[in-house]
């Protein structure tokens, strides 16, 4: 397994705070954990509340897709570690230029939750609170930081999209987060890079 001394939160959350391994044997259960560069979650996950804060616009969401189980609701969260960073990358979002975000698997397990899984739903906020989207997750790929690819730097989405630019800014996040749970940051640290798309608001209505 890839050493991890990072405990790193991939999401600066709004309510709440993605083979073979001799580690984890084989057993019946749904989700998959880490091992390597595989995840096998090693038990289930019980659905978050819905913050009070994002009901409204989950309910708006179940309305017009009816055929939606609240069971696919993972969480209600900005990205980020500051205000500004929180509002800046949820326009992108927003406005569908970043689709990917890069987290810690270490996070998770320090969370006690699982990494997001293809299909789950979650609410995107501002640094207020307010939700802004939902997003589904579509892909989770497990990669050491110094591996990521220039593909998903883009689909990232952010500064000039370039891979450099990528390493750069999450560097110095993984490096801050580290330091404040008093550990180091290594480029060898496994990452749950998620892919997700903006399902609500329709495209029409974020533009109006």
């Amino acid at each position: 397994m890839f050493e991890q001394p990072c405990a790193c939160k991939p999401r600066l959350q709004a309510a709440f705070r993605r083979k073979n391994c001799p580690e984890y044997p084989e057993q019946s259960s749904p989700f998959p954990r880490f091992c390597g560069l595989s995840y096998v979650r090693p038990h289930t996950f019980s659905m978050m509340v819905i913050p009070a804060n994002v009901q409204s616009m989950w309910r708006e969401y179940l309305d017009i897709v009816r055929d939606v189980e609240e069971s696919r609701f993972y969480e209600a969260f900005s990205f980020g570690d500051s205000p500004a960073m929180a509002d800046e990358l949820g326009q992108l979002v927003l406005s569908r230029i970043k689709r990917a975000t890069a987290g810690s698997v270490w996070s998770y397990e320090d969370a006690g939750k699982p990494i997001p899984k293809k299909g789950d739903l979650s609410v995107v906020t501002d640094s207020s609170g307010k939700p802004l989207c939902i997003i589904e997750t579509i892909q989770v790929d497990i990669v050491p930081f110094d591996r990521v690819t220039s593909e998903f730097a883009s689909i990232e989405g952010e500064g000039d999209g370039s891979l450099t630019y990528w390493r750069d800014a999450h560097r110095a996040y993984f490096t801050r987060e580290c330091a404040s749970s008093m550990r180091v940051f290594s480029d060898s640290i496994p990452l749950a890079c998620e892919q997700f798309k903006v399902v609500y608001p329709l495209p029409a209505q974020s533009a109006g």
